[in-house]
């Protein structure tokens, strides 16, 4: 058993106490309480997957520890690692893509100091390629004798409202509704079905993400996940889920 349990997260800036000076985020504690489950399964490693514009020509790019998140651009004077503190201050210190920063907040936010790597993904990434990546994680985890946890971060459709990010698509709610409930039944052919193109337009930043997750799950066997779903809105018109994909039922 190399993969224990995985987590999906949304990766808003917001999300981060830091940038959001006092917005009341809903998605924040459920996106912490789906970490901390993660730690409860005890894995020796957690693999932190996310959008990554910066992997365009290569399909994913590895991030060690010593990689930074920078909020700097959000207004903010703030950094944090992705790996733990122990090990942030050696070597080169490559910037980690928003939802890579965002999932290093949030590992570091429950003080659990456990080896943690970053897997940037393309949002291009085609089904089949993403899924590759996700089953090549696990066999590589196999090879090393690791137990692995895997850190998905990905967001819905940035198009729900007429206030959202990129105004409303009437597409945009159904697409969510479907990654919705297959997140909630561990659906691997629905997560691997959906369409890159129909993503790209609905803004959807979690799509190739959730196919690496799909993958991984599918190597690693899929029979005796059990999925706990903590969260689904889109209070800013961009859909935000959480939730655990536990083996053997949800805690």
């Amino acid at each position: 058993m190399t993969l224990v349990a995985a987590a999906v997260c949304p990766h808003p800036p917001l999300l981060v106490p830091r940038v959001g000076a006092g917005e009341p985020v809903a998605a924040r504690e459920p996106a912490l309480a789906a970490v901390r489950r993660l730690r409860a399964a005890d894995p020796d490693v957690v693999l932190v997957v996310g959008d990554d514009p910066e992997a365009l020509a290569t399909g994913s790019r590895a991030y060690g520890p010593n990689a930074v998140g920078d909020f700097h651009g959000f207004g903010v004077d703030f950094r944090v690692p992705l790996g733990p503190p122990a090990g942030a201050g050696a070597g080169a210190t490559p910037a980690l893509p928003l939802s890579l920063a965002v999932g290093a907040w949030l590992l570091a936010e429950t003080g659990w100091r456990v080896e943690r790597r970053g897997i940037g993904v393309s949002p291009k990434a085609e089904p089949a390629e993403a899924a590759t990546l996700g089953a090549g994680l696990v066999a590589r985890a196999a090879a090393a004798g690791e137990r692995v946890a895997l850190l998905v971060m990905g967001d819905g459709s940035a198009r729900r409202t007429a206030k959202a990010p990129g105004s409303l698509d009437e597409r945009a709610e159904p697409y969510d509704e479907i990654v919705e409930r297959a997140l909630a039944d561990v659906d691997l052919e629905v997560l691997l079905g959906l369409e890159p193109g129909l993503a790209a337009d609905l803004l959807v930043a979690g799509r190739a993400s959730w196919q690496v997750l799909a993958g991984a799950v599918r190597a690693a066997g899929a029979a005796g996940w059990a999925a706990d779903p903590l969260y689904a809105d889109a209070p800013y018109g961009v859909g935000y889920f959480v939730c655990v994909w536990e083996r053997g039922g949800a805690a």
